[in-house]
């Protein structure tokens, strides 16, 4: 006569457990990794919106003869301010919304500026969201401010 065994097919606890531990070590190395990488983009990501919005500021000037004030903002370049010819500021706009940093706020724009006497200053106040910190991504130079 014949028995019949039957194997156990499956895993036991230990081994599931086992493999949990192993995907929490592993997520517990890559998530601050990545982490900074999603906020080393937002940064590249802001600069790339300064720079453009730079381009835009001197276009803006080419063709108006100043840049905007600090009133007028950088809504200066969406919609012509009332203080401005219109014959001057153009016939389009040079942007299609005020830019807003990759956090989603929009830049401060300030002319003239405190960094950029002779020109503007344009920054995002980062991922703190507070002015003058180290965080701040600005169209200065920081060294030059700290003696490096």
């Amino acid at each position: 006569m014949r028995i019949l065994r039957y194997k156990k097919i499956g895993f036991t606890f230990l081994e599931i457990m086992f493999v949990v531990v192993i995907i929490g070590i592993l997520a517990a190395i890559a998530v601050p990794n990545l982490s900074k990488k999603a906020n080393w983009a937002k940064i590249k990501a802001t600069e790339a919106t300064i720079k453009s919005t730079e381009t835009a500021l001197s276009e803006y000037e080419m063709k108006v003869g100043s840049f905007p004030t600090t009133e007028q903002g950088l809504e200066a370049l969406v919609k012509c301010p009332s203080d401005v010819e219109k014959d001057d500021w153009g016939d389009t706009p040079y942007l299609k919304e005020v830019p807003k940093d990759a956090y989603g706020r929009k830049l401060v724009y300030k002319c003239p500026g405190e960094h950029n006497t002779d020109e503007y200053d344009l920054y995002s106040m980062g991922k703190d969201k507070k002015e003058d910190t180290d965080d701040d991504i600005v169209n200065w130079s920081k060294e030059s401010e700290t003696g490096k």
